[in-house]
């Protein structure tokens, strides 16, 4: 299966250049270069962005919503200040003949990097060898969390799966059970392993494949018994939270509201008052009454815009130590002033384009999730 690519052409002006400058000094500039853009240019943020960026944004939202901005976008240009798989989704939904930019390419996604597609290739074969599975979709159902490659979501979507995010993962899980008794559920093992948990499903009838060890370390009696395969990947912001974190943070603001992501450990979901995707979350804090309290547990810069936003509650994060996506933060005022000024100058920087035969099946997959709602 073909693979992403980057395509990039040479800036009008090295990004070095605008890196030693200070943050302020590019609001103007920014604002200059969105003004000469004008409708030819929609900048899509996600809310995990650091505050300096995300202002600039046209849509804020989560990977499911900015998904569905991307697939509605009328200009020629896409600038996405979030991650490489979601500007490879952008550029998979858009048209033709629009173009995604990606104003830093280092702001990758260790989740996204923990399912390799010879592995998953691999793993695949093996569920065929079993008996549990063929390439038209028959007897498992492939699901790949929004944050994984194209090359995943292509693979879902050729063996007749789909993509899903933490906001329709539900919706998913109980559209592959309709097709199959089993789903092989990517990269994200505590995502699928509390939507699994959380709709009646045991945690005996949820492995774990891990990829690096001879039959994912699973033998073929629990591979048969299993509902739920789950790849053994993670999010490296939202495993740091920890059941203790919960108990500590009770502890000192007595009747204080917990509500994590499904990223989260199992443990500490089961220990949280509420879960859910990042728009559930702020829609519960946004829907508190007056005087309320919150511990969230996600990326530190969503929780201190929400604590912002709502001054008339206390909304701490879970762990005091502050759980920073480091890879969303790569993006600067200064990455996206570049990305704009060339831009308006006609020369595009850091463009995510999609190999054909990757976008075609990734495309079904996209649109799949689109449809589940």
């Amino acid at each position: 299966m073909a693979t992403a690519i980057e395509v990039k052409s040479t800036p009008v002006c090295s990004l070095d250049s605008y890196l030693v400058l200070p943050d302020h000094s590019m609001d103007a500039r920014i604002a200059s270069a969105r003004a000469r853009l004008g409708d030819e240019c929609v900048v899509l943020g996600h809310h995990y962005q650091r505050d300096e960026v995300i202002r600039f944004s046209d849509f804020q939202g989560d990977s499911f919503r900015l998904s569905q901005r991307a697939a509605e976008a009328k200009g020629k240009y896409i600038v996405f200040c979030g991650v490489h798989f979601m500007a490879e989704s952008a550029d998979i939904l858009g048209r033709p003949d629009q173009i995604v930019v990606l104003p830093d390419l280092n702001a990758g996604c260790s989740m996204a990097d923990m399912a390799e597609i010879g592995q998953v290739e691999d793993c695949w074969d093996q569920m065929i060898a079993l008996g549990l599975a063929d390439d038209e979709g028959n007897g498992l159902t492939p699901l790949t969390y929004m944050n994984s490659t194209a090359a995943i979501k292509a693979f879902c979507g050729e063996r007749g799966g789909a993509v899903c995010t933490s906001s329709n993962a539900a919706n998913a899980f109980r559209w592959a059970f309709e097709r199959n008794e089993k789903i092989l559920f990517l990269p994200d093992q505590h995502l699928g392993r509390n939507t699994g948990y959380a709709m009646g499903i045991p945690l005996e009838e949820m492995v774990v494949w891990d990829p690096y060890m001879p039959m994912g370390g699973l033998t073929t009696q629990r591979l048969r018994a299993a509902r739920v395969i789950l790849w053994k990947g993670h999010c490296s912001v939202h495993q740091r939270f920890l059941p203790s974190h919960v108990d500590a943070v009770r502890a000192n603001y007595p009747g204080i509201k917990v509500i994590v992501h499904p990223e989260c450990r199992w443990e500490v979901c089961q220990k949280a008052d509420d879960m859910g995707s990042t728009d559930k979350l702020r829609k519960l804090v946004a829907d508190g009454p007056a005087g309320s309290s919150f511990a969230i547990g996600t990326e530190i810069h969503l929780v201190n815009r929400l604590a912002q936003q709502h001054p008339d509650k206390t909304v701490i994060t879970l762990d005091d130590s502050g759980c920073l996506c480091t890879t969303m933060y790569r993006i600067s005022p200064q990455h996206l002033c570049w990305a704009l000024e060339n831009l308006a100058e006609g020369n595009v920087v850091n463009q995510i384009k999609v190999a054909d035969e990757t976008k075609r099946w990734a495309r079904v997959a996209l649109d799949r999730m689109l449809e589940l709602g």
